[in-house]
């Protein structure tokens, strides 16, 4: 009976690895169409934003149906409960995603009004914490489930530099106005990004520790 059970569990991380990598394509995709200007990169991360919405409905069948068949101990109920809460937070990383691409549609003809530096650091510091995030699950790795929670201090940095940067533009002629907000908004989804990836990993500490990320942290201070 248990070694069934932890073959279902293997099947799991598998299919977190599965949406895991699907939302970190929606990221990449969603970034480079707007730098590159590209609308079959948009149509990409629009069929992957499907595909994420059925892999979600397919992890939480599978989670619900273990906790119904195979009555899982304390630990292994941590463990199903995390992916549970996970794919919620992940489901919303590709929401996040498919908005910076419906953005960067709208920009598709426009002339930036500056270099976009900051940002794409933003969206490859969003699917570093992403990939490790659902790895430190997969692995039980408690050490690199906090390296995501003080990674998503850079992401938090970079989008207070590049909303300065884009203030100024709208200061020096009002005529940026508009474009400066859609690449506030585009740096904020990707912020937002990076705080879904940053609850994951405080879910997957839970996982391991049985304590809430803050309690957890408020423990060792």
């Amino acid at each position: 009976m248990r070694y069934r059970f932890d073959q279902e569990l293997d099947k799991l991380n598998l299919e977190l690895i599965k949406m895991g990598g699907l939302i970190e394509n929606a990221i990449e995709y969603s970034a480079k169409a707007l730098i590159n200007r590209d609308l079959s990169l948009i149509r990409n991360v629009n069929e992957l934003e499907i595909e994420i919405d059925d892999m979600e409905k397919t992890i939480e069948s599978h989670c619900l149906k273990l906790l119904l068949q195979q009555q899982p101990v304390a630990s292994d109920l941590r463990i199903i409960s995390t992916a549970l809460k996970m794919i919620t937070d992940m489901e919303r990383i590709g929401d996040n995603a498919e908005d910076i691409a419906e953005i960067a549609e709208y920009m598709v003809n426009q002339k930036f009004i500056k270099d976009l530096v900051h940002i794409p650091q933003m969206a490859e510091a969003t699917i570093s914490m992403v990939k490790r995030s659902v790895d430190a699950f997969v692995n039980k790795d408690k050490v690199l489930a906090e390296e995501v929670c003080a990674a998503d201090d850079i992401v938090d940095n970079l989008f207070q530099v590049v909303k300065e940067e884009l203030i100024e533009k709208i200061q020096e002629n009002k005529e940026n106005g508009e474009q400066a907000i859609d690449l506030i908004m585009i740096a904020k989804y990707l912020e937002r990004i990076g705080d879904h990836a940053e609850n994951i990993a405080e879910w997957v500490i839970f996982s391991i520790t049985g304590e809430h990320a803050r309690e957890y942290n408020g423990r060792l201070k």
